[in-house]
């Protein structure tokens, strides 16, 4: 292992709080693996940048030589993670969980060292607890106390229903710290106060309460909101390489530094020297982000793909050309109804309708270079043509 300096300074990378970093140093003197544990309710769905955060995080500890522990929320899930929420989270049955559980490990296997990774299912002990247990387990904290939570807050001043069931959420999460038997847990900023919880559970049961790590909420790629697939500002690790590579060409360039910090392992003083670098005139932003998007693309595939990315991007973007792999519609000239709006969601370029609609208002919708400003625009009656939507989505259009 490394020297407990050296551990401290890579766990601290990106970090937002350490609770207690004494206590962290004084679980590492004692030269053994610590068990570190993130707990997870898989969501149908793939996993994007912001939720690489805190696996990276968990791989770092693996590489560190500890016992890497992750819960799959098969109860809790049940539950629904009220943190972060201005309403109540959707229940998943516990078999969804099960199956939702297997798709997240395959994605979280491009991350962590499955081979090294102890995982484990609440509902293996929730399930054996009877009644009297869980009155047992609710005796542990007060209503005020959980109402201290900003988002239980803002919800009861709002009128907003706060049901029983979401106030045993922190408890369960806790309770599964007292399992398995936590040196740290590790979350997001908005999993503060259920990392807490853990360790309240763990001195009441007489065990060393965990060092609590929390981690940034990453933006997405509209650098305003955490990244989210609700929000349509997410890179999804499974994304074509292209498409990941164009999209993180999209973001800010102060954004990317907080990038650069939380997705790749490039060195904090190195960082620094392209911050330097582009301050000075001396490196263009534009070099440092394709530096950057060439590191990502990088882990999800390899370098050579990553490089085919970049020579496409700048061969679209850069040099103004069409991607020479794009999707293609045939137009049925029998259609009487034929628009833009039924083509374009037909294929999926938009969502609906009114995505069509807006995204027309606001010049995002060009055919051939030529932008169209009205959703009644006569379809062309060429034989082949192009419809770009936004930067970084092209569709070729055969009449037949």
């Amino acid at each position: 292992m490394k020297s407990i300096d050296e551990q401290i300074n890579l766990i601290k990378r990106g970090a937002v709080q350490i609770c207690e970093e004494n206590e962290l140093r004084e679980k590492l003197k004692k030269n053994l693996p610590l068990r570190v544990k993130l707990g997870v309710d898989p969501t149908a769905g793939e996993l994007h940048l912001g939720f690489t955060v805190v696996l990276r995080k968990l791989r770092q500890f693996q590489n560190l030589g500890h016992q890497a522990v992750l819960i799959i929320g098969s109860y809790t899930a049940q539950v629904g993670d009220p943190s972060g929420r201005d309403k109540t989270r959707p229940q998943l049955s516990e078999n969804k969980v099960i199956e939702n559980a297997k798709f997240y490990l395959e994605q979280a296997g491009k991350i962590l060292d499955l081979d090294n990774l102890e995982v484990r299912y609440n509902g293996d002990w929730f399930k054996k607890m009877s009644f009297l247990d869980v009155i047992s387990l609710l005796s542990k904290s007060t209503v005020a106390r959980t109402l201290e939570r900003e988002d239980f807050s803002n919800r009861y001043s709002a009128g907003t229903p706060i049901y029983l069931h979401e106030f045993v959420y922190p408890l369960m999460q806790g309770y599964d710290s007292v399992m398995v038997n936590a040196d740290v847990e590790l979350g997001g900023t908005d999993q503060t106060f259920n990392l807490m919880v853990g360790r309240d559970l763990q001195r009441d049961a007489g065990q060393e309460p965990q060092v609590c790590l929390t981690m940034p909420l990453l933006e997405g790629l509209d650098g305003v909101r955490k990244m989210s697939k609700s929000y349509g500002n997410y890179v999804g690790i499974s994304d074509k390489p292209n498409d990941m590579f164009g999209k993180l060409m999209s973001i800010s360039d102060n954004l990317m530094w907080k990038y650069y910090e939380l997705l790749t392992e490039i060195p904090l003083d190195k960082i620094s020297e392209m911050k330097t670098g582009i301050a000075k005139q001396k490196i263009h932003p534009m070099e440092v982000k394709k530096n950057l998007a060439m590191n990502i693309v990088t882990q999800y595939y390899d370098e050579n793909t990553a490089k085919q990315a970049r020579d496409e991007f700048e061969k679209v973007f850069s040099k103004g050309n069409l991607p020479d792999d794009m999707p293609e519609y045939s137009l049925n000239k029998n259609d009487t109804e034929l628009n833009f709006l039924k083509i374009l969601t037909e294929t999926k370029m938009a969502s609906s309708g009114g995505e069509v609609r807006r995204l027309i208002k606001q010049g995002a919708v060009s055919i051939n270079g030529e932008k169209i400003s009205d959703i009644t625009t006569p379809v062309p009656q060429k034989n082949e043509f192009v419809i770009k939507i936004g930067k970084r989505r092209f569709l070729k259009i055969i009449n037949n």
